[in-house]
């Protein structure tokens, strides 16, 4: 009995062995390897290249024309003067201009500008058909509350684009943007 176990014994010892370095190795290269994340963050690009990149396309050209023009200028003044009010995301007190621009060549279905003065300069609030259907109460020369979390520009627009995230009328809240949706955008 005893030769059998000693050759049982030799003969499961190297499997064992082999099949602790297949283990060993496997853990070692998935340590090794990148992970996706990793992966991804190499495939960025620099993000200052990238805009080198752009500046140097003719869009990029284009933008810093405009930029640099008049209109432009105004944009980047309107956006100097609300700058502190949307980094502390607080009240404005805005005057409804205008419920049915419409950019020109748009789309009838494409999204729904509201237009309001705050202080002596006009901004331009971007909605989707749906979203502004909770504003259809609206009419020119009423006063609402506007808070704003970010602005942009375009050469494209002829005013500052504040984003629309809260708006109230007589202390009833008219909409508020639902940042549950979009990962908080």
């Amino acid at each position: 009995m005893k030769p059998m176990k000693k050759s049982l014994f030799f003969l499961i010892l190297p499997l064992a062995v082999v099949i602790g370095l297949v283990f060993t190795n496997c853990e070692i290269k998935s340590k090794t390897k990148p992970s996706q994340k990793q992966l991804a963050v190499a495939k960025k690009k620099d993000p200052i290249a990238e805009k080198k990149k752009w500046e140097a396309s003719p869009d990029g050209i284009m933008y810093k024309k405009w930029e640099d023009s008049p209109e432009g200028k105004k944009v980047s003044a309107s956006y100097d003067k609300i700058s502190k009010n949307i980094e502390a995301f607080s009240d404005m007190e805005a005057v409804v201009t205008s419920v049915t621009f419409q950019r020109e060549n748009a789309s009838p279905s494409g999204p729904k500008w509201l237009i309001v003065k705050i202080g002596d300069e006009d901004y331009m609030m971007q909605f989707v058909t749906e979203e502004f259907e909770q504003l259809k109460s609206l009419k020119v020369n009423d006063k609402i509350i506007v808070k704003s979390r970010s602005a942009g520009c375009s050469p494209n627009h002829p005013y500052l684009i504040i984003s629309s995230d809260y708006i109230a009328k007589d202390n009833k809240v008219l909409y508020k943007r639902d940042l549950s949706k979009n990962n908080g955008c």
